[in-house]
């Protein structure tokens, strides 16, 4: 009876407490220290509301009203109806995906019909839906490519999110079961399957209608009788213990000859009575050896883990003790469980470590056609298709993308393949780029649409993906591509880019490719035409406007006189112009931080401040004007003056404010001073008459670790040579100063920002005298920087700006991408302005705007749209303000203009729309079908029937050269254009060839997809999988050739397709020759146990000429009735990773999914020893524990 119509009891997971439950409600050791008791308690909670079952809307053909119910004993989900019937059973270890909240296809076809039938059903309003929609969620299930859908809608949101919750950690509890919790769900479908009565039993009769299909044919004789005897039938009828007991007798009676096999060989064990599987038993200490003599496992040697393995196979608990044993029975489950699978799952952790070499050094799991269902011709396109290879681990996917009637639409053009949207696309690879993977993800745009809809396709990528989408390389001065741990949750656009230079076409046109030639000369073309535009424009220079302009220092926080003029759509400015008695220069707004009664920024502020006066005044017998200065612990140039009078203590605020950038002090507005300095000094001279006050300012407590006043805000009297440096590169401008004290005494160093950098002189103190790096004398250090502040340090630079405290604190809070980036910017000789030009701003690359800024009614800013450097500027007289902004409001838009034009010509030319140029980073497709002269942000695409296979010199010669290519730049291979069924060509010579994106056709189900997988099962499904070493480094030689002996012993659960099978076993080395295979003899009418021993099936020796690049097929078959070979299961796994000794190989579908319990047994042994060949640290039950999502 086919699995979806399987009936049972509903309320059955009540009578009896299964493992899966309390391996739910149990958490491991080490995660009942994270996980506290209220979670535990919760996680039981939801599992029991799956358990009760809730009502539900259940959208399939029709809408129907159902109770979902969890029936925890077989691990399903039942869809009931009122009547207790089964409308539908679901295995929940095929549950793939359960998406929340997303109105899916199901959904959608419902709403489309505007409430019609939809409103109906719920007589809601459109807004009662849109709510609504919050209740709905979808499973997706399967086997295949195409997964299965099951919507359903809760009556609450609480509801839903329970059984979501619940069904992920069902999900995930049964992809990490162990082995014989498997066979009890197992064997609990197969007895409701044919429990017609719900009478939790199973009788002779239906036991055996039951046999065949669990692929065994009923033993002749007495068979079953006796097995019923032998389990304590009653009534000829068996409950579930004794149908799982009659199961044990049945799987061993056909396979006991295995035991056999280890009477022989390393650490042999004997087991001398083999009639039951409960006749004979394997010690612990037998177990150890077998471990770690024939198995070759190194964490064997801790006992207590292999006493954990082996009480997970122990049935009787009555049995699980410190020194356990295992029957027969259960060391030969034991050896055909997943738990001893061949393949060794170290390969398959990540391995962090191995993802920070270059993109280009690594095999990429890619996709042809991603969006297809089935063939080129006649299939569906469905965004489902992405959402399925991203969740296996597909890490490049293709997007076709053509001219839709509003917007881009994916599919294969010119053919019947039906059409999505590129939007819908895009936005269900961002939902699930990262799903599995945390690595980035390349998009293959194969592009057929016009300039128009491209610009959509650029615009709709921006705004879906964001931050995600990489933009910008990484390292602009990089040789090599980004590794994936850098480029971790990005999305990486694999299009056609606009060339800056065509050197790369240049060898192309030498070859006589006219196509090429005739763009080359359109490039050409283009560009003479401006060439000679610029050209002109020199001979022939237009100075638009000269003049002088007030510029903004943003460090000064002032403006300054320059010379300026307006050429070529470039604004020249020249040195600031000094005055010797112009008060702008006369900046006094910070001469006070060398007076000793300021003391700065008080840690307690007033309190602090009145503490200083109370203690330095009662111990003088204080004098009233006694005062302080202070400032704001918060704010900048926030100041304020505590003064002693009449035994009290009075704070006030001195006021500063800055008008056409000159600072102003006063504590009343009638009286203003240029600086502190000069307000203390009035007032030490001059009675205060303000707030009833009528007094001098007299004397004041010196501040704390004063600094003489020789030594202003720019000296340091212990600041380290690194510090000096990381104050100064702060402020982003040439000029920029300190002067700090040595170790050594009498010496300090003038620390001065050039050219962007920083240079150090020596200062030494003489005889009173400061002498600079022996050329200069000075008698104050006042003095040496009031001469090179009027005039050039070394023929360098002045010292312009001293960097004090406050400077270097304000400059950590601001851009300094906004303080005059123009600074470095290269002047021509040819300027207007000549030697005296300081800095040149571009302003066809600036946008203009004009408005009352820093206390003047109007100034002109100009905003770099490139590095987004800010210049100001403004006029004495506002008209010529205007002037001046009119005329590069002109420029602005006629250089405008011409890009326009020049853009539009080129992508006419190119058809590329620059937009989606932008967007193209490191994966600029190359059309070229050479791989010379390249560039490592390119990617060449190559048809599989153009990859060198044949082993003659030309072949070799062209192979070298790919090799040596790959290793620094980017190859995707796809099927050739003849293969319009969507079949795959084998991946192993591209793969050798060094090439990363090698793309398949993830919906069609053949050897080399399975091939695909494999190799992509490694570093943790990553989809990432690091080349070996030779192909990434030429001076690295290939690993010694290995041999391997292979010998299949036997099978369990093989797949029944509706008749008992007659299997066989084909097992083959890839890359595949004839001589690298070979087949098992023929096991008539079983597919449950069969067995090949004896001299008809002896081992196979196969030599492994590359190990890094060689995979192991085994293939199951059954003869038909026609004796042609029928396929049923496979497996296949690189050869690096395969486990010595007797193991199990859990065998899969054509698309790589999981068989349920079906698995063969092999002996695996290398004649040459493997680093690698024994797990050091997991032992054989964290195997089991690895989840395999696929």
């Amino acid at each position: 009876m086919p699995q979806d119509v399987i009936f049972f009891k509903p309320g059955l997971e009540n009578n009896c407490q299964t493992s899966f439950l309390s391996l739910l409600c149990t958490p491991k050791l080490e995660d009942a220290v994270m996980v506290g008791g209220s979670e535990m308690h919760e996680k039981r909670r939801v599992i029991e509301h799956l358990q009760t079952g809730t009502e539900m809307m259940v959208y399939q053909q029709r809408v129907e009203r159902l109770t979902v119910q969890v029936i925890m004993e077989s691990m399903q989900l039942a869809l009931i109806r009122s009547d207790d019937r089964i409308a539908r059973v679901l295995d929940i270890s095929e549950f793939k995906e359960v998406r929340k909240w997303e109105t899916f296809k199901d959904f959608q076809r419902f709403n489309e019909c505007r409430g019609s039938r939809f409103r109906r059903i719920f007589y809601q309003s459109e807004k009662e839906l849109q709510q609504d929609s919050k209740t709905c969620f979808t499973i997706f299930y399967g086997s295949e490519f195409i997964l299965k859908s099951l919507s359903l809608k809760a009556d609450s949101v609480e509801d839903a999110e329970k059984w979501l919750t619940g069904l992920e950690l069902l999900r995930q509890e049964t992809l990490e079961a162990h082995t014989p919790e498997i066979i009890e769900s197992w064997l609990r479908k197969q007895m409701y399957s044919v429990d017609q009565t719900n009478k939790n039993s199973i009788t002779m009769k239906e036991l055996k209608s039951l046999l065949p299909q669990m692929n065994v044919t009923v033993p002749g004789g007495r068979f079953l009788e006796d097995r019923f005897v032998e389990v304590e039938a009653k009534n000829d009828s068996l409950d579930f213990q004794q149908f799982h007991k009659f199961y044990n007798f049945l799987i061993f009676e056909n396979q006991k000859m295995l035991l056999e096999e280890f009477e022989k060989g390393p650490a042999p064990f004997i087991i001398s009575n083999t009639d039951s599987p409960e006749s004979s038993v394997v010690p612990i200490y037998d177990f150890q050896n077998f471990l770690l003599y024939r198995q070759k496992e190194s964490w064997a040697k801790n006992l207590n883990q292999v006493q954990e393995l082996m009480n997970i196979f122990i049935e009787d608990s009555m049995r699980k003790t410190n020194n356990p044993v295992l029957t027969a029975g259960e060391f030969l489950s034991f050896l055909f469980s997943k738990e001893n699978s061949i393949w060794d799952e170290k390969f398959s952790e990540i391995c962090p470590v191995d993802m920070n070499k270059p993109l280009s050094h690594y095999w990429i799991n890619s996709s042809h056609n991603t969006y297809l269902t089935g063939d080129q011709l006649r299939s569906e396109s469905s965004t489902e298709a992405y959402v399925r290879c991203l969740r296996l681990g597909c890490r490049c996917i293709e997007l076709d993308c053509w001219n839709g009637p509003d917007e881009p639409v994916i599919y294969h053009g010119r053919t019947m393949t039906s059409k999505i949207k590129f939007k819908d696309v895009v936005k269900i690879i961002n939902d699930h780029a990262f799903a599995t993977s945390e690595y980035p993800v390349v998009l293959s745009i194969e592009e057929h649409c016009d300039i128009k809809q491209q610009k959509m396709m650029a615009q709709i990528l921006r705004d879906v993906f964001q931050d995600k989408l990489l933009t910008e390389p990484l390292e602009p001065e990089a040789n090599d591509l980004p590794s994936p741990n850098q480029l971790k949750g990005k999305i990486i656009i694999k299009h056609q880019k606009i060339k800056e230079s065509d050197h790369t076409v240049k060898l192309e046109e030498e070859k006589g490719n006219t196509a090429v030639k005739r763009k080359l000369d359109s490039f050409k073309k283009i560009g003479n035409t401006y060439r000679k535009k610029i050209t002109k424009a020199k001979e022939n220079r237009v100075v638009e406007k000269e003049g002088e302009l007030l510029m903004w220092d943003p460090i000064d926080k002032r403006f300054y006189r320059h010379d300026c003029v307006l050429s070529d759509n470039k604004l020249y400015y020249s040195e600031e112009k000094w005055e010797e008695d112009s008060p702008e220069i006369q900046d006094g707004s910070e001469l006070h931080l060398s007076e000793p009664w300021f003391h700065g920024r008080l840690a307690g502020g007033r309190i602090t401040a009145e503490t200083l006066l109370r203690d330095f005044c009662q111990g003088r017998n204080g004098k009233d004007g006694t005062f302080l200065v202070r400032e704001s612990e918060k704010f900048i140039r926030i100041y304020s003056i505590s003064l002693w009078t009449n035994g009290r203590i009075q704070h006030y605020r001195i006021f500063c404010s800055s008008e056409y950038g000159r600072w102003f002090f006063y504590l009343t507005s009638k009286q203003r001073f240029p600086s502190m300095c000069a307000l203390i000094k009035y007032y030490r001279q001059n009675l205060i008459k303000y707030d009833r006050f009528n007094l001098r300012l007299s004397g004041f407590p010196p501040r704390l670790n004063f600094v003489p006043h020789h030594q202003m805000g720019w000296f340091y009297s212990n600041l380290r040579q690194a510090e000096a440096e990381d104050y100064l590169l702060r402020i982003p401008r040439d000029g920029a100063f300190l002067i700090r004290q040595r170790e050594e005494p009498d010496t300090f160093t003038l620390s001065i920002r050039v050219d962007g950098d920083v240079e150090h002189y020596q200062i030494h103190q003489y005889n009173s005298k400061y002498v600079l790096a022996d050329a200069y004398e000075f008698v104050r250090l006042e003095d040496l920087v009031s001469c090179f502040r009027d005039q050039l340090f070394y023929g360098k630079t002045k010292l312009r700006y001293p960097v004090t405290p406050v400077l270097v604190e304000r400059f950590c809070m601001v851009d300094l991408s906004s303080c005059d980036s123009e600074q470095y910017s290269e002047v021509a000789k040819d300027n207007p302005l000549g030697d005296q030009c300081k800095g040149v701003v571009d302003i066809s690359k600036c946008t203009v705007a004009c408005k009352a800024k820093h206390a003047r009614p109007l100034v002109v800013t100009l905003l770099n749209r490139e590095n987004l450097g800010l210049t100001e500027f403004t006029c004495d007289i506002v008209e010529k303000v205007d002037e001046w902004y009119q005329v590069i409001v002109n420029i602005i838009q006629n250089e405008q203009s011409l890009e326009k034009a020049r853009i539009a010509e080129m992508e006419s030319k190119t058809k590329i729309a620059v937009e989606m140029s932008d967007l193209v980073v490191y994966c600029q497709s190359i059309k070229k079908k050479n791989f010379e002269n390249y560039n490592y942000k390119e990617v060449r695409s190559i048809p599989d029937n153009m990859v060198p296979k044949e082993e003659n010199e030309t072949a070799v010669e062209k192979s070298d050269s790919i090799v040596e290519y790959n290793r620094k730049a980017l190859t995707r291979v796809y099927p050739w254009s003849g293969r319009v069924d969507s079949s795959n060509f084998d991946p192993c010579p591209s793969w050798k060839l060094g090439c990363q994106m090698v793309a398949l056709n993830f919906q069609t189900a053949d050897k080399f997809m399975q091939l695909n997988t494999a190799l992509f099962s490694m570093n943790g499904g990553s989809g990432y999988v690091l080349k070996p070493e030779w192909m990434r480094n030429p001076t690295k030689k290939k690993p010694a050739k290995q041999t391997i002996i292979i010998r299949v012993m036997a099978a369990r659960h093989l797949p029944n397709p509706d008749h008992i099978i007659s299997p066989f076993v084909q097992v083959e080395l890839w890359p595949y020759t004839d001589d690298y295979s070979f087949k098992t003899s023929l096991f008539k009418d079983n597919g449950l146990n069969p067995v090949w021993l004896g001299p008809m099936n002896a081992p196979k020796c196969f030599k492994v000429d590359e190990p890094d690049l060689a995979f192991l097929r085994f293939v199951v078959f059954e003869e038909d009735t026609f004796s042609d070979a029928k396929f049923l299961a496979q497996a296949t796994f690189p050869i690096r990773g395969i486990r010595t000794g007797c193991c199990s190989v859990p065998l899969k579908n054509r698309f790589s999914e999981n068989l349920e319990l079906s698995s063969l047994l092999v002996h695996v042994q290398h004649l040459e020893p493997q680093s690698s060949s024994s797990s050091s640290s997991n032992p054989a039950v964290d195997r089991s524990r690895k989840t395999q999502k696929k």
